[in-house]
């Protein structure tokens, strides 16, 4: 668990997170969501003791990073894939890592075959891709088999097929009953991947629900009938707001797919396609950081 009360970080007269309190529950993968510049590294950095908070606290496992003995057992992290000796291979990268915290050798190893760089492991970091580079910085987030994991962007430069190894590694972690917070620009990926979201906009707490939740809130029911007409009356008797669309389907908010159909049933009014239709993870989260964008607009 990660507990974060009262979080506010600033450089000078800028505020880069404001007064964040939120919980990063066990067993499940929390996507960290906002626009570039909205505070994600900078509290994951809080959280790992990189960055010295402004006010306010941050307790990984019940108590402040700094103070965990042998932190990698604890806590996995990848914040910077570039943070590597250039010169080393991979496998004295992950070698000095594990040895600085009395881990096995034999993790090494078992983390290279786990994440696929076993081809390049005796290569020196410095001709990695940023594909294989990502690969690598997740190989050292695992090294110490931790409770807890904090990622920031995990999948950038990955492939297709990376991309859904990454997906799958975190939904098994978070199947185990560890913490699992990781943040993506790739909101159909997170869509997939998250149960749970906190959305930062300027350094402030904008969102922290379920993803289910947060698409539900503008869900709407697509409904085609020969009877249009009528039906529409009914619906807004049942207290709908309806749009008509362009091939004459109605467009229904304000009545889940269930109500919609009860309307068109006990009004005995004939219906050839009934539709819940909600907004994917991109469109909820614009609607939702659109005053940011805005704000961020009218300061420039």
């Amino acid at each position: 668990m990660i507990e974060i009360d009262g979080l506010t970080k600033q450089y000078g007269a800028r505020v880069a997170v404001d007064d964040l309190t939120v919980t990063i529950e066990p067993g499940r993968v929390t996507g960290f969501l906002g626009p570039n510049g909205s505070g994600k590294t900078t509290t994951m950095r809080c959280i790992l003791g990189l960055t010295r908070p402004t006010a306010g606290r941050v307790m990984v496992l019940g108590r402040p990073y700094r103070e965990l003995s042998r932190p990698m057992q604890r806590v996995g992290a990848l914040i910077d894939p570039r943070a590597r000796h250039p010169g080393r291979t991979a496998y004295a990268h992950l070698l000095a890592l594990a040895q600085s915290n009395d881990l096995p050798r034999e993790r090494v190893d078992e983390v290279i075959e786990l994440v696929g760089i076993d081809s390049v492991a005796h290569e020196r970091v410095r001709g990695f891709s940023l594909g294989m580079g990502q690969r690598l910085g997740v190989a050292g987030a695992l090294l110490g088999d931790p409770d807890v994991l904090v990622l920031d962007e995990p999948v950038n430069g990955l492939d297709p097929e990376g991309i859904r190894w990454v997906r799958e590694l975190l939904r098994d972690l978070a199947d185990e009953g560890r913490t699992v917070l990781v943040s993506s620009h790739l909101m159909s990926e997170m869509e997939e991947t998250a149960d749970h979201l906190v959305v930062l906009g300027h350094g402030r707490l904008l969102a922290d629900l379920p993803m289910a939740d947060l698409l539900g809130q503008h869900s709407a029911v697509r409904v085609r009938s020969p009877m249009a007409s009528l039906l529409a009356r009914a619906l807004e008797r049942a207290g709908a707001r309806i749009d008509v669309l362009t091939d004459g389907a109605l467009w229904v908010e304000g009545l889940d797919v269930v109500e919609v159909g009860d309307v068109a049933f006990l009004s005995g009014l004939r219906v050839h396609e009934l539709t819940q239709v909600n907004e994917s993870l991109e469109e909820a989260y614009l609607a939702l950081t659109e005053d940011e964008v805005e704000f961020r607009a009218v300061s420039a």
